[in-house]
């Protein structure tokens, strides 16, 4: 099982925010084009392939001719972002490229900028957003931090790890997508959303040239949103564990996973819940994963699949399913085979 199958999926709250300014024939057209079955949407748990949620943010782009999703009223052409990444390709060092990226960003959109400030040893990428609307608010915040994030991982050639993230929202129901895409250390309710980041890493010199930016460019966004992942968080070792022993079709339970991790059941419960995550949702989130995967790239039966993650029977694997995405895994087989045949 390759690492490709551990990180490559995304939440359906992303896909719902993505489409969510799109009209009924606009959205039908985007999730085909991602070979998204649309039922999916209803789905709550359901993840969806990286690659198909790239595909999905390209579709609508090209839908609204904004790729900020039509958060702001004054949009983001599509070509912005590449235009915006040819601009700090020659800056000296982070510092000076950050810099210019939020310039950049104050000239495509007007509701939402960002600001780099200095507090103490800290540097913080602090945004402000004055769009109206509390869910389009909240996702604006967070495209705005992935694209940001991304970027500026990017030209440094290595991540650049959050000391903090702080969200001028509340918690919502999806805040363990932060931990793996940002940080543990995670704040809610705050006075505005921002990264926080050791203040030593601005000096740090942009690595990349244009050779290595077309690349880049050919493999955004799933460049942007996925590369640079946060793998020392609680949630991603324990990941990492379940990973190594779906290789041997040998799935811990709660206490071999905490002993695994040379700590108790009591701390492990303790550190995962401060994640705002869980050994069964994430036990239920790698198993759905890989069953996505199988579907969707093998010819394996049902059946297969369902001994390969450890079910004890098919029909376990069945409600599993359905429970986590919405619909019947030879269904989403199915369903996923016609959208990407008829694109």
């Amino acid at each position: 099982m390759s690492d490709a199958i551990e990180r490559d999926t995304v939440s359906m709250y992303f896909v719902r925010a993505a489409v969510a300014r799109l009209t009924l024939p606009q959205r039908e057209r985007a999730l085909q084009a991602a070979g998204i079955p649309l039922p999916l949407l209803q789905a709550d748990a359901a993840r969806v392939p990286a690659p198909a949620f790239s595909a999905l943010w390209l579709a609508v782009a090209r839908e609204m001719d904004d790729e900020f999703f039509g958060l702001d009223h004054r949009g983001m052409k599509v070509g912005s972002f590449a235009l915006m990444c040819q601009a700090v390709i020659n800056c000296e060092n982070l510092d000076r490229a950050i810099k210019r990226m939020l310039r950049g960003f104050s000239l495509f959109l007007d509701e939402v900028h960002g600001e780099l400030v200095l507090d103490g040893d800290d540097a913080v990428l602090r945004v402000h957003n004055r769009i109206e609307s509390p869910e389009m608010r909240r996702f604006a915040d967070e495209t705005f931090l992935i694209l940001t994030h991304g970027l500026m991982c990017w030209l440094i050639g290595h991540r650049l790890v959050p000391r903090r993230v702080d969200f001028a929202q509340p918690r919502p129901a999806h805040a363990s997508e932060y931990t793996l895409m940002y940080s543990q250390h995670l704040r809610f309710d705050a006075a505005s959303t921002g990264l926080r980041f050791d203040a030593r890493a601005l000096s740090a010199p942009v690595v990349q040239n244009r050779a290595s930016l077309q690349q880049f460019l050919r493999t955004a966004p799933q460049s942007v949103f996925l590369k640079y992942k946060n793998e020392d968080s609680w949630t991603a070792r324990v990941r990492r564990r379940l990973r190594e022993a779906a290789d041997t079709l040998n799935w811990p339970g709660f206490e071999a996973m905490s002993a695994a991790l040379d700590t108790t059941p009591t701390t492990l419960r303790r550190r995962l819940d401060a994640e705002a995550s869980s050994f069964q949702g994430i036990k239920d989130q790698l198993r759905s994963d890989l069953a996505i995967d199988r579907l969707c790239h093998s010819s394996l039966s049902v059946d297969d699949i369902a001994a390969e993650l450890g079910f004890a029977d098919a029909s376990a694997f069945h409600r599993a399913f359905k429970r986590w995405n919405g619909l019947q895994p030879g269904e989403y087989r199915a369903r996923r085979l016609r959208a990407t045949t008829d694109n």
